[in-house]
């Protein structure tokens, strides 16, 4: 869409007198009337926007391809999901890797590593495994957002594939990002962090790995989530940074670098929303993304 000055007018004035998103909404229920859906312009949305919960799940599964951009084929993909569910989760009861009794997150891990062909051994389901850890913290994100069990699944499978795919080589750069704009942002934070030892401990798996799955509170997970999904783990790095300068003060009071860690891994839950958007502006600062150009 071009940009239009009279737009953009509307826009700051329905965010000055509270209703921030408005016209973002109609303009994704445009994107949204196009057959087929262009993938690019759903993508460029996201990035720039926060997604409407009342079209959030659907715009994540065009995305991730779990729905066709053509929408007259919608249903019948959709049904397609809904069987290869089925069978997959049939599948793991006739083997008796599952039962009654197995807890949905780890019936989604069964049946993820079924179609990804990494089942182990029945003898050593129960074994502890730090990716199996990921994918669990994902996974019990994901079910306190999306209701419907065939959705949870697809969203948390092709969530986890296209993070691998597309991110894999990435995410063992993003601590070293995070250091650099740190040290833009609050030199004498990162420079406690190093003498005390706790730069090289904070939790970047909890972060980087995980996604900040079980860090954030789901109502502003699926913000940052928005943002991963259509393309971007850089806001992985700038989350991480809001929450290291929102607690400034308290890590600057903590020595020890187990102290941090601690503090990092169960940060207050009330304020997390503030820190999400104030993380999306520092990435629309530092990526020199126009917020109001869509």
């Amino acid at each position: 869409m071009a940009d239009d000055p009279q737009r953009n007018f509307r826009s700051a004035y329905y965010e000055k007198v509270g209703f921030r998103g408005v016209e973002e909404k109609k303009s994704l229920e445009i994107l949204l009337k196009d057959n087929p859906l262009d993938l690019e312009k759903l993508s460029t949305f996201s990035q720039r926007f926060p997604l409407p919960s009342m079209y959030r799940i659907h715009v994540w599964k065009v995305m991730l391809g779990i729905l066709p951009p053509h929408s007259d084929s919608h249903a019948l993909v959709g049904s397609y999901r809904k069987e290869q569910y089925q069978d997959i989760l049939q599948a793991l009861e006739v083997m008796r890797y599952i039962s009654s009794s197995t807890p949905s997150t780890h019936v989604y891990l069964r049946m993820f590593q079924l179609e990804s062909q990494t089942l182990p051994r029945c003898s050593e389901a129960s074994l502890p495994d730090e990716e199996n850890e990921d994918f669990l913290s994902i996974s019990r994100a994901m079910e306190e957002i999306v209701d419907d069990p065939v959705d949870c699944y697809w969203l948390i499978k092709c969530f986890v594939n296209q993070f691998h795919t597309k991110f894999g080589d990435s995410v063992p750069h993003l601590p070293k990002s995070l250091e650099h704009y740190l040290s833009q942002e609050e030199p004498r934070l990162l420079n406690h962090l190093k003498n005390s030892g706790a730069l090289h401990q904070l939790p970047y798996s909890l972060w980087f790995r995980r996604c900040f799955a079980g860090c954030l509170p789901e109502c502003s997970l699926q913000r940052v989530w928005d943002k991963v999904i259509s393309g971007s783990c850089k806001i992985l790095v700038f989350v991480a940074l809001e929450i290291l300068l929102s607690y400034k003060i308290v890590l600057m009071g903590i020595n020890r670098p187990e102290g941090v860690v601690k503090f990092l891994c169960n940060i207050p839950q009330e304020n997390t929303d503030a820190i999400v958007t104030k993380a999306i502006d520092l990435w629309h600062k530092y990526s020199g993304t126009l917020i109001h150009a869509i």
